[in-house]
């Protein structure tokens, strides 16, 4: 049973690993999908053109950099199993607030919804797997007695 939860583990990582790539390869398109689907808030529009003024990009491919670096990251501490469980409440995170975001099969024309309806459904299966992940207890090393000379 291990042996198949590692495996799980690997290719289930594999999905945030190219989600991430991706973004970097083709940022200029991603930072314009994040601007046309989010628009910053009044209350935070001074730190946003901060952050802006300091990084030198507009706040959309900020963020892009930003969701990207969790994927990438998150999934290799998933597959690798080294802080998977931090890694997977924050990659449950950015998926819930894709979803929101995204996913905005409510106000969608009728031929669209069930689309966007099911991208939101398998965003939301995810989130159910990274919560698993995140849930899952710490699997104790098991301690070998230190071996004695009537052992040999």
């Amino acid at each position: 049973m291990p042996a198949l939860y590692v495996i799980g583990r690997i290719l289930f990582a594999a999905l945030f690993l190219a989600s991430g790539i991706n973004k970097f390869l083709d940022l200029q398109t991603a930072a314009q999908a994040v601007s046309t689907h989010f628009a910053v808030p009044a209350q935070l529009t001074d730190y946003t053109s901060q952050v802006e003024a300091f990084t030198g990009m507009p706040i959309a491919q900020v963020i892009v950099i930003f969701g990207g670096v969790i994927e990438i990251v998150g999934a290799l501490a998933i597959a690798t199993n080294l802080g998977a469980r931090v890694f997977a409440v924050l990659l449950a995170l950015l998926l819930a607030v894709t979803i929101c975001y995204f996913n905005d099969f409510w106000n969608a024309a009728a031929n669209e919804r069930a689309a966007s309806l099911f991208e939101a459904l398998q965003n939301l299966s995810l989130i159910g797997a990274l919560l698993m992940i995140a849930g899952r207890p710490r699997e104790l090393i098991a301690q070998q007695p230190p071996l004695s000379y009537t052992d040999i």
